[in-house]
């Protein structure tokens, strides 16, 4: 009897065990989650153009085939890739995550310089251009899953570094719960924001009550302006997570001034608020991560247009852009 307490007794304790490991992988993806909002944010924001011009009926099959496409991107290619270069070479991941924030920097600048001075793609309208749709489709689905590559490495990148604990297995279950997390939460609410005008047009046509039909309406008048929104919220944060990964990543390698005087700065302006002074330090803190990243971006375009890109199409002989 004494010899079947004791076996209890330790299946409790390993349960007990199991039971915090789940709590802190729990803990750890949320952390890690909400650091990567801002990516987040503008991969939600940005996917919904690859479904653009496609019939009703296509939509939700291509979010989906993106979506698998976004899920292998994060746990066949990127997860096991990550935690191999946070155990043989972790000095690196701070530098990557640099790297990742300047490009954010650059979409993010791009964007807003096409915002500004808008022209014509000569390269992508010739590339798109075509009376196949199978194969436009495949084009988009390819298209979308290389831009997500890009993001997925950011968010899962930010995400390790988020992770405080050194053990692998729990870096690995928090890294493949981030990545399916926020998999499944992108392109959900891509699915939703994409049906919305379809559902907005049943309801016009199909409500029984005229509240019914006038709230179809509204949603159906109401979707290009949410994604006129989207957009601007997809750059501005954009701008504000990839100045602010610069900005620490900076810090971390041993240059702290600019960090240390945007802290001060925030510090500064919210001790002067009687009322929500986090959100006031959060605030002033996000709006300089912002703008720094937006200056960093412009900077970036010229380089990024007339020696990287040069470059990249020397080696592997893509073909210049008009």
């Amino acid at each position: 009897m004494s010899g079947l307490l004791a076996l209890l007794d330790d299946v409790a304790a390993i349960a007990k065990v199991a039971a915090a490991s789940v709590d802190d992988i729990a803990a750890a993806a949320t952390k890690a989650g909400v650091k990567a909002a801002g990516v987040v944010i503008d991969d939600a924001a940005v996917t919904p153009k690859y479904v653009t011009g496609f019939s009703a009926e296509r939509e939700l099959p291509i979010i989906w085939r993106i979506a698998l496409g976004s899920l292998k991107n994060k746990v066949i290619v990127l997860l096991p890739g990550l935690l191999a270069l946070n155990y043989f070479l972790p000095q690196a991941i701070t530098p990557l995550l640099m790297l990742g924030g300047a490009y954010l920097c650059f979409e993010g600048a791009e964007k807003v310089y096409h915002s500004l001075l808008p022209h014509a793609d000569k390269a992508v309208e010739a590339d798109f251009d075509t009376k196949d749709p199978t194969r436009l489709e495949e084009e988009k689905i390819a298209g979308a899953i290389k831009t997500d590559f890009i993001l997925s490495a950011e968010i899962m990148t930010i995400a390790l570094a988020t992770i405080e604990s050194t053990n692998f297995w729990m870096q690995a279950i928090t890294l493949a719960v981030v990545g399916a997390l926020i998999t499944g939460a992108v392109y959900g609410a891509v699915a939703l924001i994409v049906k919305m005008d379809d559902a907005g047009l049943y309801m016009a046509r199909a409500a029984r009550t005229r509240a019914g039909r006038a709230f179809g309406r509204g949603l159906v008048v109401g979707m290009p302006k949410l994604m006129a929104v989207l957009s601007v919220v997809g750059t501005a944060a954009m701008l504000w997570v990839g100045g602010n990964i610069v900005i620490h990543g900076l810090d971390v390698l041993g240059w702290p001034w600019l960090y240390d005087q945007i802290k001060y700065l925030a510090t500064a302006v919210s001790a002067v608020v009687p009322v929500a002074q986090g959100f006031v330090f959060w605030a002033v803190t996000a709006a300089v991560d912002g703008v720094l990243g937006l200056i960093l971006g412009v900077a970036l375009i010229p380089v990024a247009t007339r020696i990287v890109g040069p470059l990249w199409r020397g080696m592997t002989g893509a073909k210049a852009a008009e």
